[in-house]
């Protein structure tokens, strides 16, 4: 597995390693499962006072990983229909809305007070997260036909996730990508050939990753291709060439690259560090520090989590965070 150290995490890491041991099977109070969590907003009504509501748009991001989900898992970062529907439904009692990666690493959050923001990722564009029935219906059993399922029996929950696709991706059903753009998911890159980067040179890294963003667009006209994820977590050799580069004339450069990580990712308004975005690994509680093992830590310490204020014209976060805050998004702070 690849990765980098989360920065964030160095500043809470004595808190993390003393509440894990005892906070770790800790569920928080869930709301209503018809009901979002928090006070919500209305155009006709003001956000809410950010202190009334503990508001903290400083606060960590869980970023998901899932790959296959399917109804006899093959592998531990698999799940099963049934254990991706309930892992969709604690999110959505906790009061998580999901956003893509490319609006996380932009700061384009813009979510109900009370609520917080998770990424939902997909590796490897399997058809188990997206293929269709013969009357070409997406499978509703895939990933996609849960989400879409999910978001229209919860219209606030914006089922939107994204899919990190190799070329041929969904066994080269031609419906698959077109199909993601028209319902709001995100499509980032994984490159052509799912390649170990780390053993390719130069050009090699370059002419993966260029190929990979020509078929993308190539399939899904108008699409801009903002994330990767990098396969195995592993980073080329020359760690920059995940972010940008070019071959055969054609550059990419990318908002984000995202690790097979095992902890929560900073705040975009923080220090995120755009080069290596750490996911948690969803599976069936085969590895450590899972999406449970997160999910379960960030409700016995909701103070550590980001809390949405519901206004995205201001970041407001609690005062003694401040020095947390980019430069770059001074001039929306609002602390308190």
């Amino acid at each position: 597995m690849g990765g980098r150290s989360n920065p964030v995490f160095h500043r809470v890491s004595t808190l993390l390693l003393a509440a894990a041991l005892t906070a770790c099977t800790a569920e928080g109070a869930p709301a209503p499962a018809d009901q979002p969590a928090g006070p919500a907003t209305t155009a006709e009504s003001p956000p809410p006072n950010p202190a009334e509501i503990a508001a903290n748009e400083l606060g960590v991001v869980p970023v998901l990983m899932y790959h296959q989900i399917a109804a006899n898992p093959a592998g531990e970062y698999d799940q099963t229909p049934a254990e991706f529907r309930d892992e969709l439904e604690r999110l959505y009692r906790e009061g998580y809305r999901p956003v893509t990666a490319a609006q996380y690493i932009s700061g384009d959050l813009d979510l109900p007070a009370g609520t917080h923001p998770v990424v939902l990722t997909f590796d490897d564009s399997t058809d188990s997260q997206l293929a269709f029935t013969d009357t070409g219906a997406v499978a509703p059993d895939s990933a996609a036909g849960i989400l879409a399922e999910f978001g229209s029996r919860y219209p606030d929950f914006r089922p939107v996730a994204t899919f990190y696709v190799n070329n041929e991706p969904f066994g080269g059903d031609p419906r698959a990508l077109p199909w993601l753009v028209a319902h709001g998911h995100e499509i980032g890159a994984h490159t052509a050939s799912h390649a170990h980067l780390a053993s390719l040179d130069t050009d090699g890294v370059q002419r993966e990753l260029v190929q990979n963003v020509r078929a993308v667009t190539a399939a899904a006209p108008g699409v801009t291709v903002r994330t990767m994820a990098l396969p195995l977590g592993i980073h080329p050799r020359d760690q920059a060439l995940a972010t940008a580069g070019s071959w055969d004339g054609t550059p990419y450069r990318f908002d984000a690259v995202m690790l097979v990580g095992s902890n929560p990712a900073p705040a975009p308004y923080g220090a995120v560090d755009p080069g290596g975005v750490p996911r948690i690994r969803s599976g069936r509680g085969a590895v450590p520090f899972d999406s449970a093992y997160w999910l379960d830590w960030l409700a016995a310490n909701p103070e550590q989590r980001y809390t949405a204020d519901g206004d995205p014209a201001r970041i407001s976060f609690p005062r003694h965070l401040t020095a947390d805050l980019g430069a770059r998004w001074s001039d929306r702070t609002n602390p308190y």
